[in-house]
């Protein structure tokens, strides 16, 4: 009995939101699964998230949504500005609701609560991510395991330099995020104002009421939290009314990446690829990734060596558009000239004349669009 081993189909390293979310919809497939952390308790993530349509729908088929009990807060319409354009960029879906925005914590709490109930999560477990191999033993708290496929959702973190490279656009960028309180309700709207200094995204934050939202602010100059309030209150007074912000500013980097593919693992979420927060897709994109995965296990034998590259083959393609594109837009607005600022208003007229360009970027941002089906 010392030396039995026993078999799983999926080992997932990496208890944050998008790899429990991944264990919890593959256990509902009836396959056996084990989540590993090495840390003795998972902090989730403060900020917040938003949801589009595709994400909700997953969600409400896991049975998670209603479980979320601080209201989400609908977003109706998305409104684009920047500083060389004269015309804001108006979207809207008149037929289905483009998105919710909830908390990250919250969601993360539920989904954990369930792996635990499940007993299928192990905290603090100490491991060398590069020896791991599909069905080779593994000792994990004195017991050993054989796993058919390994998931890594550890995030942004790099795994070894000389086994495992990534394409990396560094640009020096960070992320700034808050909340505040406003006189005037959001009108569940959605606003990116791309600035000199950087974009700035503010949406409606879960409240009980439309009177509080959250902004991400994106720069690689030097700021401060007075010059991301002056910012705001700029360009929000109008339509917000008189602001209080919280006392909390979370900064975050911004290394946007893409993992190239190792025959050893399947990525998932920031650990496939992170992208520039100026798309506000990237949980989003992470959950299309679980949805591949599940897809390409109902139409082939996911035992098979074959079927890591076929994934990844799959999710590269819109992982590595949606990187180019956020970082080329902000390389765009960052590095301002004469041919930047023909490119951006070329594009901007596009999207304000062309319908069928238009209804293409409310696909994409409801999580409709796939580029392979």
């Amino acid at each position: 009995m010392k030396n039995k081993i026993s078999k799983y189909d999926f080992l997932i390293v990496g208890g944050g939101l998008i790899g429990s979310l991944t264990a919890l919809s593959l256990h509902k497939r009836k396959l056996k699964v084990l989540v590993i952390d090495d840390k003795s308790e998972i902090k989730s993530d403060q900020r917040t998230l938003a949801v589009n349509a595709n994400s909700k729908e997953f969600l409400l088929q896991l049975g998670i949504w209603d479980d979320i009990k601080t209201k989400p807060q609908l977003i109706k319409k998305i409104i684009i500005k920047d500083y060389i354009n004269s015309l804001p960029l108006i979207f809207k879906n008149d037929k289905e609701i483009m998105g919710n925005v909830i908390y990250n914590a919250e969601l993360h709490k539920i989904i954990l609560q369930k792996l635990k109930i499940l007993k299928i999560l192990k905290l603090n477990v100490k491991i060398n991510i590069d020896s791991l191999k599909p069905n080779t033993p593994i000792e994990i708290n004195s017991k050993n395991y054989s796993f058919k496929k390994i998931i890594l959702s550890i995030g942004k973190k790099i795994i070894s330099e000389s086994k495992q490279k990534k394409i990396v656009f560094n640009n020096g960028d960070f992320s700034y995020v808050g909340f505040f309180q406003h006189k005037i309700c959001h009108n569940s709207t959605a606003y990116e104002i791309f600035n000199k200094e950087g974009p700035l995204a503010v949406l409606p934050s879960p409240s009980s009421n439309s009177n509080k939202s959250t902004f991400i602010f994106s720069t690689n100059k030097n700021t401060s939290f007075i010059k991301i309030k002056a910012l705001i209150n700029k360009h929000f007074y109008i339509s917000h009314g008189q602001m209080s912000f919280d006392k909390e500013l979370y900064k975050f980097p911004v290394i946007p990446h893409l993992t190239k593919f190792n025959k050893n693992f399947i990525f998932i979420g920031d650990t496939l690829k992170s992208i520039h927060p100026v798309a506000g897709q990237g949980w989003n994109l992470g959950v299309k990734d679980i949805q591949t995965l599940h897809k390409l296990i109902d139409q082939h034998k996911f035992e098979g060596e074959i079927f890591n590259y076929i994934y990844y083959s799959r999710r590269v393609v819109e992982s590595f558009a949606y990187l180019g594109f956020t970082s080329l837009i902000n390389m765009l607005y960052e590095n301002q000239n004469n041919v930047n600022s023909k490119l951006i208003k070329l594009g901007y007229q596009g999207l304000q004349n062309i319908s069928a360009l238009r209804k293409l970027f409310i696909k994409q941002a409801m999580g409709k669009l796939n580029l392979i089906d």
